[in-house]
């Protein structure tokens, strides 16, 4: 074969991947706007509608609630207890509680929280596929809004709200541990512990914490499904490898972009 029909063959190889790409990315951003719209739209909530989110809601969040939140305890007791003895060998005892906050609170939990709701509803493939083969066909040009408004909005409203509800009370229980762990059970730390947590949670980092949780909701909540509504048509019992590594990318780019503009 002529060494310039192979190389044609591999430019239109890569040409025809990068399309299939951008078709696939521009799919997620059309489910997900179209997701927003629909959960913003009052029309949407039928009886039938909030029945369904309260039962996936409380599948997705009230279930797992106490075993993450014992999970994120057990975790954060031996991170805090680390930083803490770090920071008093090397003579840095007033810096510990800052650090302690800014790495789990304002990191590790919103992150934790949503590769947990992840792992547990939103890259649920074999469970999904069966919804998603009941409905009907779904491409890049065309979705069918009922299936979608009835079936699949209220699952992507609780995977978002589970997301949001793990992070704020795992945040609360690291705060509460770490004040139990730096000054016990006496109540004299409490002016200098809010003191210490005001300063961190400044104007900009408090608004740059809620929208980081949100993002990181919307993307499990849209991620996930746009990437089953994309191969039901063609697979129903397949991999959940796609989904999961364009997740883990968009929750990378979005921790990756929160670090930039926080300490950059």
């Amino acid at each position: 074969m002529p060494a310039h029909t192979v190389l044609s063959d591999r430019s239109f190889t890569w040409i025809h991947a990068l399309l299939r790409s951008m078709r696939s990315w521009w799919h997620m951003l059309h489910v997900g706007s179209i997701v927003l719209v629909l959960a913003l739209s009052p029309s949407s909530y039928t009886p039938e509608f909030r029945h369904r989110t309260a039962r996936h809601i409380y599948t997705c969040t009230w279930q797992a609630m106490p075993w993450f939140t014992v999970f994120s305890a057990l975790l954060s007791l031996v991170l805090i207890r680390i930083v803490v003895v770090t920071a008093l060998s090397y003579g840095l005892s007033q810096y510990a509680l800052q650090m302690v906050v800014r790495v789990l609170v304002l990191e590790l939990i919103p992150l934790a929280a949503a590769l947990f709701v992840a792992l547990r509803a939103g890259l649920a493939f074999n469970a999904g596929a069966v919804d998603l083969a009941a409905g009907p066909p779904i491409t890049h040009r065309k979705l069918d809004l009922v299936h979608l408004r009835t079936h699949l909005t209220p699952r992507m409203l609780a995977d978002a709200f589970s997301v949001l509800a793990l992070a704020t009370l795992s945040s609360v229980v690291v705060l509460v541990l770490t004040y139990l762990l730096v000054y016990g059970l006496s109540p004299w730390g409490l002016p200098g512990f809010t003191r210490t947590v005001g300063q961190v949670f400044d104007l900009a980092v408090s608004l740059g914490f809620i929208l980081k949780t949100l993002f990181f909701s919307l993307a499990v909540a849209v991620v996930p499904m746009a990437a089953s509504l994309e191969t039901a048509p063609h697979r129903v019992t397949d991999t959940i490898q796609p989904g999961a590594v364009r997740l883990f990318l968009v929750l990378f780019l979005l921790e990756a972009a929160s670090l930039t503009v926080k300490y950059i």
